[in-house]
């Protein structure tokens, strides 16, 4: 599995995103470019410590972490955990600045070998973090064609 702390692979989602555009039209689903923009900086900011989910308790989760961040593809129309559903209009240009400024900052912290769990997961090490982020935005961006 790529992990978003690989350099290449980081430079790849970087050019990938690059590529969009305000007219991008989605494959799946009902968020828009933007929107989908933003909500790809939520994941992201809960790994740097910035999310605002609070800790909550899902029975099954132990059933679908390991989906997180294994080879297997998230299938198309994946139910949305609603604090991550976007339906407000979001500005393109800002929402990318702003999700590529995280996706750099997340890079930044391949070395880092402490992280707090996630909410709802709980405990991932920085490999499965660094997979984690890579498979959420590259199902994003195959949503947008590129």
């Amino acid at each position: 599995m790529k992990s978003l702390f690989e350099p290449e692979t980081h430079t790849v989602i970087i050019e990938r995103i690059n590529k969009l555009s305000e007219k991008s039209e989605r494959r799946w689903g009902s968020m828009n470019v933007a929107q989908m923009l933003h909500h790809c900086q939520l994941p992201l900011k809960i790994s740097l410590g910035k999310g605002n989910l609070k800790k909550q308790f899902f029975p099954l989760a132990f059933l679908f972490k390991k989906s997180l961040y294994n080879d297997k593809p998230w299938r198309q129309n994946l139910p949305t955990a609603k604090a991550f559903k976007i339906t407000e209009s979001k500005d393109f240009a800002e929402e990318r600045t702003m999700l590529t400024a995280l996706i750099d900052e997340f890079h930044t912290k391949k070395n880092q070998s402490k992280w707090e769990p996630h909410p709802i997961f709980g405990k991932f090490t920085a490999q499965q973090w660094g997979q984690i982020q890579y498979k959420h935005l590259d199902h994003h961006l195959k949503q947008f064609g590129v």
